[in-house]
């Protein structure tokens, strides 16, 4: 088995420029966005590893939340691929993300309707 480390930040609400219905595109709607990124582990992790060792969770949250100003994103696929052409750039130990993304505005009994993106490094 091949050892790996996955970093996790789930649920963040983000309020988004997204949709392509008219009461959709003026108005930024929440979106829940949940990601899992797969990256390239240190041999060993002692007490004393500095972050350097692996990937800061603030990166991630950043990725999601602080998204371009005044951008519309048409599908919430062009919101995950802009998330993950972020983190890929980041840094190289990204091997593969995975982003789920929850539209709760349409939600009408608190089903979760949305999409998975996966992808790897290329």
């Amino acid at each position: 088995m091949t050892d790996s480390l996955t970093l996790e930040v789930h649920d963040l609400v983000v309020n988004v420029l997204t949709g392509i219905y008219s009461q959709e595109t003026h108005l930024p709607q929440p979106l829940r966005i949940s990601m899992s990124v797969d990256l390239s582990m240190a041999d060993h992790y002692a007490p004393g590893t500095p972050l350097s060792a692996s990937k800061n969770y603030m990166d991630l949250k950043d990725a999601a939340t602080k998204l371009p100003e005044g951008v519309h994103f048409t599908l919430i696929e062009a919101v995950a691929d802009h998330i993950m052409d972020k983190l890929f750039a980041q840094d190289d130990r990204v091997l593969r993300i995975t982003i789920k993304i929850v539209k709760l505005a349409i939600a009408e009994d608190g089903e979760n309707i949305g999409i998975t993106m996966v992808r790897a490094r290329k």
